[in-house]
């Protein structure tokens, strides 16, 4: 946990799912896998494509999800679960952490609890693919800030162009609502992974993420009884809660976990920047969300600008370490 990570390197995995941050921070640096065939090289890819599957199909079953729960109650149920999940296998220590550590903990899990109350509201309001494509931005945007190169803003308009097309020139073919809702998240995201790598370097292994994930359960948790009460009691709305939670939170956690120990760090934020591709067709295959040829060209140019931020970062890297 010594291991001090300049400032560059969460950025450029700033597309990647947030809580792989704080776990490439707890495990330390990623490194390839030994040499043993292609099947040995493939398998850490393998695993974070998973990953991904599993948190946008999750994202459609929680959108199946929100006319029995509301958009607010889904988001409890997921965290709420998700929590007492983490905090079974984890068991973090309460003891020995300063009110520094303390701090950074309540901000990273205020700032999961915002990024989630913000996406779902956005997914109960426009299409899946949609949602992802807006929110990524944020992430996008710190490692553009981040890294202060001007190639980087080639890959930054070139997002949002992406988001023009997406908007259908102004945004009146979404929701306006739900699309400031998913920006509103991506600014959340962003927040999330700066306090993610600090939690990181405070916390040993998943104990940061497993005590975040227990304060943004409880800040969502008035939310969701507000909105929808003893729905959330009802057997089947919490089993398919738990689905959500352990879709999009606990089996993702875990296969990045796995990943991110054999995997280079800029090629599994590369792999996560496919997120909205993938959201996509979650959307079309549970959802029935058909995407229009523009919006297919809009998801590609977010998807190529976050690529494109994510190598530059990544050379500029090497670079850096190849002068000193």
């Amino acid at each position: 946990m010594n291991d001090q990570r300049s400032a560059a390197e969460p950025a450029a995995a700033a597309v990647a799912v947030p809580e792989a941050v704080s776990a490439l921070d707890g495990a330390g640096s990623a490194r390839p896998g030994r040499p043993g065939g292609r099947r040995a090289a493939l398998a850490p890819v393998a695993l974070v494509v998973a990953g991904g599957l599993s948190v946008q199909f999750g994202s459609a079953v929680a959108a199946l999800l929100m006319p029995r729960a509301g958009a607010l109650g889904v988001v409890t149920l997921r965290l709420v679960v998700a929590a007492v999940v983490l905090l079974v296998v984890c068991r973090p220590k309460l003891r020995g952490h300063s009110r520094a550590d303390w701090g950074t903990v309540v901000a990273f899990g205020i700032a999961m609890g915002a990024m989630n109350v913000l996406f779902y509201q956005a997914l109960d309001r426009i299409p899946l693919g949609a949602a992802v494509t807006l929110e990524v931005l944020g992430p996008l945007a710190l490692s553009v800030i981040a890294s202060r190169r001007l190639i980087n803003l080639v890959w930054a308009g070139l997002a949002l162009g992406g988001v023009f097309l997406l908007g259908g020139g102004g945004f009146d073919r979404l929701d306006p609502l739900g699309a400031a809702f998913a920006l509103g998240a991506g600014a959340m995201w962003a927040t999330y992974i700066v306090f993610s790598a600090r939690t990181g370097r405070r916390f040993p292994q998943a104990d940061g993420l497993a005590l975040a994930m227990v304060v943004a359960a409880v800040l969502s948790l008035p939310l969701g009884i507000l909105e929808s009460g003893a729905k959330l009691a009802v057997p089947s709305t919490l089993a398919m809660g738990a689905a959500v939670a352990l879709m999009s939170s606990v089996l993702p956690y875990t296969l990045e976990l796995m990943a991110l120990r054999r995997l280079p760090a800029h090629t599994f934020a590369v792999l996560m920047s496919l997120e909205p591709a993938i959201a996509a067709t979650a959307g079309f295959l549970i959802l029935d969300q058909a995407l229009t040829a523009t919006d297919a060209l809009a998801i590609a140019l977010v998807i190529g600008a976050s690529m494109g931020a994510v190598r530059s970062q990544v050379g500029a890297g090497r670079r850096t370490k190849a002068d000193s």
